[in-house]
């Protein structure tokens, strides 16, 4: 099992930039990555193999009205990016609950063998 706390991730309506023809990850996103990968090589994570539980619970930087939906793109990508297992089509359950705002924001991740 992975218990993870990592920062709160990039919408995915800010996730993704038009370059002309290119579609890239956007500043914001990649920065976003970069920190998940840091905080997984830091803990020495290996990739889980097999299927997976995961369980997100965010808590978002302020109170703006957000979608739930919308952050689990940068998240599942960051974390299959930075190792924590091999292909998000591992995951076969998921679930994601929204709680009340922290200062900056935050995100609780656990990441479990079926």
């Amino acid at each position: 099992m992975l218990d993870l706390e990592l920062p709160y991730p990039p919408s995915v309506n800010h996730y993704w930039r038009r370059v002309g023809a290119r579609t890239l990850i956007s500043r914001g996103g990649r920065a976003f990555r970069e920190a998940v990968c840091s905080i997984l090589a830091r803990r020495g994570v290996k990739p889980l193999v097999g299927a997976l539980v995961v369980e997100i619970t965010i808590h978002p930087p302020d109170r703006r009205r957000r979608d739930i939906d919308n952050v689990q793109k940068a998240l599942l990508d960051a974390l299959q990016h930075g190792g924590a297992y091999g292909d998000d089509s591992q995951i076969v359950r998921l679930t994601i609950e929204k709680r009340d705002p922290l200062d900056g924001g935050k995100t609780l991740v656990q990441i479990r063998k079926v």
